[in-house]
């Protein structure tokens, strides 16, 4: 596995990350994202559910743990420097890979003008014998692929876009975190703490406190930096398609 398989931490241009759930970018890929800020890359987020069963109490109104995490969300991304953060707003668990979803994905990545895309591997359902992987997450990996390839840089897929003055755009490389065929480790010394404290912000899904989330996280990324010579890392699962 090489430290940077296809140069593109060399890049400068905008970012944009599509997640599920507004808590994963943090949690997989807070680092690298704090990271790229600090470096001057313009970097959003948008987030495709609201997260409104992000609770275990039956008690729990949908529509106000809607609204807290929204709210939660973009507390989190002004912590991380990110250039803006939204949310589709579809009901947590009930994410599908449909010609509307393409079209708002699709739709953020020429607003913004997205050279790098990062998200989640779609093909990674099981992490050895004690967990499998949420469908959401599998889902938000499978709209962000379709997305930029066919997709964004087709003036032939929702050309109503171009009638509306957006242009094309292509991106040229896709991270994917929570992944079992890692290519890349991504070197995030100095920027874990950021990666923490932004997943911090997610209050209403702390029940345990940020200390437990703090000791998973940081093992695992203390395990990956040991692999490349760095205190803390992120893995991701690199394509270039420049």
């Amino acid at each position: 596995m090489s430290e940077d398989p296809v140069g593109s931490t060399l890049r400068t241009g905008p970012v944009l990350g599509i997640y599920a759930h507004p808590d994963d970018a943090e949690i997989s890929a807070g680092g690298t994202m704090a990271k790229w800020v600090a470096a001057g890359r313009e970097v959003h987020l948008l987030v495709l559910t609201n997260g409104d069963r992000g609770s275990s109490d039956p008690s729990q109104d949908r529509a106000e743990l809607a609204a807290t995490r929204l709210t939660e969300t973009e507390a989190a991304a002004a912590f991380l420097g990110l250039a803006s953060a939204r949310s589709l707003g579809i009901a947590d668990g009930e994410l599908a890979n449909t010609h509307d979803v393409r079209e708002a994905v699709i739709r953020r990545i020429r607003e913004v003008r997205a050279e790098t895309v990062i998200s989640v591997d779609p093909t990674a359902w099981f992490f050895e014998n004690r967990y499998y992987n949420h469908s959401d997450h599998r889902t938000a990996g499978e709209i962000a692929l379709d997305a930029v390839f066919p997709g964004a840089g087709n003036p032939h897929y929702f050309s109503e876009h171009l009638e509306e003055g957006l242009d094309v755009s292509e991106v040229h490389d896709v991270w994917l975190g929570w992944t079992n065929e890692a290519n890349h480790i991504e070197d995030i010394s100095g920027y874990f703490d950021a990666k923490v404290a932004a997943l911090a912000r997610h209050e209403s899904q702390l029940e345990q406190g940020i200390a437990f989330f703090e000791e998973f996280l940081a093992k695992e990324a203390v395990e990956l930096g040991e692999k490349i010579g760095a205190s803390h890392a992120e893995d991701f699962r690199v394509l270039d398609l420049s």
